[in-house]
């Protein structure tokens, strides 16, 4: 099957009280899609949304389907209970998600403050349906911006001294506070692969397109050596190959010769706010679907 968009996508700021949505993938099959949309129909929802996609090397079939309920429809733990004979019959990966409910947030940053600045600008706006109950740094400078917006500041310092403590104490953050997704905004640590595989699909790291060609220090006077022509970056989830996870979003922005370092720079942290935003809305309207080392992104 190849990919389809039925209907037009819903936007944030408009109520998801009464919406569910199901994410699956399975062997691709006839039958997939009328056995869903049966099931949607028979708990009295309307399908507002509908993606579908079959990739045709591996034969996986993939699919989303955004839905409001009735007063018929049973309560999310119900309806997913009944869900799980069609989910057997074909083998299925899947996922419901009540929509009403918005994810939690974890965010993590060190110095660098230009993604947090706007992914604390658009949840505050309403742009971001979601919940940050708490900000996680290495480094205290930017404490002042979360009491701005009154969310709690964590101070973990890092050293390879402290670093399995700083870790332990950031699982144990994420548990005592719910946390859905960790969102890397510029956290300039390498977690640890152990770290890396129990965030496994829950933390989004974003970096400048630049890698691997220029690596370490001053990435953008290195590129700008070398005269690049397009500044970019990658918005990805986090795995123990750094900087290779699977990739949601990127973004590329033209530059010419008379660009100078800092006009790198700041292109470089606009095009990384901007990439990383859409990744994280992406992520929490449960829009992107792991296939292996790739996503599919239903956007």
């Amino acid at each position: 099957m190849t990919e389809s968009n039925l209907t037009a996508p819903q936007r944030p700021g408009k109520d998801l009280g009464d919406q569910l949505v199901i994410t699956l993938s399975c062997e691709d099959r006839p039958g997939i899609v009328r056995a869903v949309v049966d099931y949607i129909y028979r708990q009295g929802c309307d399908i507002v949304e509908s993606n579908q996609f079959g990739e045709p090397t591996s034969g996986l079939f993939f699919m989303r389907v955004q839905m409001r309920t009735s007063e018929t429809t049973p309560d999310p733990a119900a309806f997913e209970e009944g869900f799980a004979p069609i989910a057997a019959e074909f083998a299925m990966s899947y996922r419901i998600a009540d929509l009403g409910r918005p994810p939690r947030l974890l965010l993590m940053v060190s110095k660098f403050d230009h993604c947090l600045q706007d992914l604390l600008y658009r949840w505050s706006s309403g742009l971001l349906p979601v919940d940050i109950p708490v900000i996680v740094s290495n480094h205290p400078d930017l404490e002042p911006l979360a009491a701005r917006y009154g969310i709690d500041f964590v101070h973990l310092p890092v050293t390879s001294d402290t670093k399995p403590e700083a870790e332990a104490a950031l699982l144990r953050i994420v548990e005592d506070r719910g946390v859905d997704l960790v969102v890397l905004a510029r956290y300039m640590q390498i977690l640890s692969a152990d770290l890396c595989k129990q965030l496994d699909g829950r933390a989004i790291n974003i970096h400048h397109s630049f890698l691997p060609s220029f690596k370490g220090a001053n990435p953008y006077r290195q590129a700008h050596e070398r005269g690049v022509k397009l500044v970019g970056a990658t918005a990805h989830y986090v795995t123990s190959d750094l900087d290779e996870g699977p990739i949601i979003e990127q973004n590329v922005a033209r530059v010419d010769h008379q660009a100078t370092v800092q006009d790198l720079v700041a292109l470089g942290r606009d095009t990384e706010a901007h990439t990383l935003a859409r990744a994280v809305l992406w992520h929490v309207q449960h829009r992107v679907l792991l296939n292996g080392s790739r996503t599919v992104v239903f956007r």
